[in-house]
């Protein structure tokens, strides 16, 4: 017979029953009769960390700013979820980085706002309008990030805005969707609680608008939650958090994707991530004029990683970093077969390889990988910062494009300063130089240039 649970003082009862193991929680609940039992596991209130539960302050805006697995998702829709169950006149706009991401994440998600409805209450979704209705008659619609003027005529009492670290930063976008949206955000009561807020839930990156809003939360009026990704360990599946730590955990990407942390950029660098943020591609596309390797090799067999990163540059002279490949501790034989397999797998016309480190061995080392393959031997007469500020000066120009998210890439490219020095992770910024190389046997070679000649 189980013994019987004694909860402490009341001022601490709520608290309590949240954080108790699922099976304490059940035999709680016996005394209570189906219908209410039915309710259990939709009381969020009862399930959830503290930092997915709304600020008890008055607020405009909630910012919820940790890695990923954190709950971020679940808050925001359970938050949706309220307003609407309790106010008829709810106008909420669901804002994604795309329509795409706003259904299959925000709606139809595992921990979208379907799924954190009662069965007998969720809402009717009509995808071809972008639309959930609840049957007390609030709305909710949504709206693409990628389309700032979808958002120019709508008014609305409240929104909940996901991932704002990838809504697309070219062109301001990102910002003017998100300006759009409190112009009309004027919907709803005047008092606390009672309308004109947005829950905005991202993993940090530091793009212009995250920027703006932890500026705006230093005056006040924005309330910001932070979190790791191990604050919500219990809702994850076995092992995940203590696997990505040891896989990230002392990376720079770990600290962004996995602690929730804004990583700033270092003074001076040729690179900022907001740079990065603005060229960063949804695909790589197809139809490439052409497709070479870079390769940075390491100076031994157990130093440095051997930097290896795919490029290409399309018809209309606009650079694509595809892939990322480096890899460290492997023998030079090792590193050739990395190369020689990313050069089939992308079909590259020539592999760029800096040859300052024995260049007849390299050479050697990646023929003897594949016979085949066309390899191109470069000299370095300058230091790695020096090489890559004319291809900086490519990305300022907005002439290279990113195909996805290189974590350890771009925190080496952000780490490397005009003037010559280097303040990155790892010793030194192999894959940076790799990316260098690669860009700059595409977009730098010898070019005609018109000339003036006197008759």
């Amino acid at each position: 017979m189980p013994q019987p649970i004694d909860p402490p003082a009341d001022e601490e009862a709520e608290k309590w029953l949240t954080h108790k193991h699922t099976d304490v929680a059940r035999r709680i609940a016996r005394p209570i009769n189906q219908c209410e039992r039915n309710e259990w596991d939709y009381v969020f209130e009862q399930h959830a960390h503290p930092g997915q539960l709304p600020p008890p302050d008055d607020w405009r805006v909630w910012l919820v700013l940790a890695g990923r697995g954190y709950g971020k998702t679940r808050a925001g829709a359970e938050w949706v979820r309220q307003v609407a169950e309790s106010d008829p006149d709810a106008r909420i706009a669901l804002v994604a980085a795309s329509l795409g991401e706003a259904r299959s994440v925000m709606v139809e998600g595992q921990s979208g706002i379907l799924a954190c409805c009662h069965p007998a209450r969720r809402p009717v979704y009509e995808p071809s309008l972008h639309r959930l209705s609840f049957a007390n008659g609030a709305k909710v619609s949504l709206y693409s990030a990628a389309e700032p003027e979808s958002l120019r005529g709508p008014q609305h009492s409240h929104a909940w805005c996901d991932e704002l670290g990838k809504w697309p930063n070219a062109h301001g976008r990102a910002e003017r969707a998100w300006d759009n949206l409190l112009l009309g955000l004027r919907l709803g009561g005047q008092g606390q609680g009672q309308g004109q807020r947005i829950v905005a839930t991202t993993t940090p990156r530091a793009v212009p608008l995250l920027r703006r809003l932890l500026d705006e939360a230093e005056s006040g009026g924005t309330v910001v939650t932070r979190g790791r990704t191990a604050d919500n360990a219990a809702f994850l599946a076995p092992g995940f958090v203590a696997a990505m730590e040891r896989q990230f955990g002392q990376s720079t990407l770990g600290r962004q994707e996995l602690d929730g942390e804004m990583l700033l950029d270092v003074e001076g660098a040729l690179w900022s991530r907001a740079l990065l943020e603005q060229c960063r591609a949804a695909a790589a596309g197809d139809g490439f004029a052409r497709i070479v390797v870079g390769v940075d090799p390491p100076a031994s067999d157990h130093g440095d990683e051997c930097g290896i990163v795919v490029c290409a540059l399309d018809a209309g002279g606009i650079g694509h970093v595809l892939a990322d490949c480096s890899l460290g501790g492997v023998s030079p034989e090792g590193w050739a077969r990395a190369v020689a397999r990313a050069a089939r797998v992308w079909g590259a016309d020539r592999v760029v390889a800096e040859a300052n480190q024995g260049g007849a061995m390299v050479a050697a080392v990646l023929r003897a990988a594949d016979c085949a393959l066309p390899v191109k031997l470069v000299h370095a007469s300058r230091g790695k910062a020096a090489r890559a500020e004319p291809i900086a000066a490519l990305y300022e120009a907005g002439k290279v494009r990113h195909a996805g998210l290189f974590g350890p890439l771009e925190d080496q490219l952000c780490g490397l300063l005009a003037g010559g020095s280097y303040e990155g992770p790892s010793r030194s910024p192999d894959r940076a130089d790799a990316l260098v190389w690669a860009l700059s046997e595409l977009m730098l070679g010898r070019r005609g240039s018109p000339q003036v000649r006197w008759v």
